[in-house]
């Protein structure tokens, strides 16, 4: 059974968030951090990985993407924080 996730990237001060969905986080998530892609995150150096959700199809991930991608900032930072509430003070590697 394939797993997929939605996640939220930020950069280290905090101020951009970003976003998205995939299938693999561990492999998406290096390709942000190392720049592969010529892409907002490659722009704004977001690289932080801040929260994700497992869902165990598709169009369920994309949905929530849908709808975090909709909603305010606060909206985003809530999701984060309900499940990291010490999220700033992290410094994942």
């Amino acid at each position: 059974m394939h797993l997929y996730y939605v996640y939220i990237l930020t950069n280290q001060n905090h101020t951009v968030l970003y976003t998205g969905v995939t299938n693999d986080l561990t492999r998406r998530v290096a390709e942000h951090r190392t720049g592969q892609h010529k892409s907002f995150t490659k722009r704004y150096n977001v690289n932080k990985l801040v929260h994700f959700e497992k869902y165990p199809d598709a169009k369920a991930a994309i949905a929530r993407e849908k709808q975090l991608k909709a909603g305010s900032r606060q909206k985003k930072l809530d999701a984060v924080n309900a499940v990291n509430p010490d999220w700033s003070e992290l410094l994942l590697v």
